[in-house]
């Protein structure tokens, strides 16, 4: 199963980068666990300084912007 955790307050690309994570898991047919990390204590021990992020599996994979379902897809695949 695959861990992925969205960093951010909570805004429009927030919510848009985790339709695109929730479409580009089902679209592979991958069991997943979606989790939004709101806190921005817990995202600053990501070493992150920009939201949205996605983290998978513990790796944050993108940071300061909205990927597409295609670009997530990709990642997932590595």
């Amino acid at each position: 199963m695959k861990k992925l955790q969205i960093l951010g307050t909570g805004c429009a690309k927030c919510a848009k980068l985790t339709q695109n994570t929730e479409q580009a898991a089902k679209n592979l047919g991958i069991a997943y666990e979606i989790e939004k990390v709101t806190d921005m204590k817990e995202i600053m021990k990501y070493g992150v300084m920009m939201t949205p992020a996605l983290v998978v599996d513990g790796k944050v994979r993108s940071v300061g912007k909205v990927l597409t379902p295609a670009e997530i897809e990709a990642m997932m695949k590595e």
